[in-house]
């Protein structure tokens, strides 16, 4: 298994940190940290998330990181970390 970013996740990682950053720039960093690396799990246990039927077919899921989302989807051997944001966010 190997696991990749969409440019679209990697774009919520930033608005993420730079949003947390105006008030606390160590707990932004510390944040992102926790976002990058929780994926690794999903290495091992590519199917733990929680299925989105709306996807279907496709093989789209969702964890929760503390307050966090993050959808992404399996596909044959790759994981790819679709988009990720806060749970209070209008989604």
């Amino acid at each position: 298994m190997q696991l990749k970013w969409t440019s679209k996740a990697l774009a919520d990682l930033v608005r993420l940190y730079e949003f947390l950053a105006v008030v606390n720039q160590p707990a932004a960093a510390r944040t992102v940290q926790q976002l990058t690396a929780a994926p690794g799990s999903l290495l091992a246990n590519p199917r733990i998330g929680e299925r989105l039927d709306e996807f279907q077919p496709r093989s789209v899921r969702r964890i929760l990181i503390g307050q966090y989302e993050m959808r992404y989807e399996v596909a044959g051997n790759t994981v790819y970390i679709l988009r990720l944001w806060h749970t209070r966010e209008d989604r």
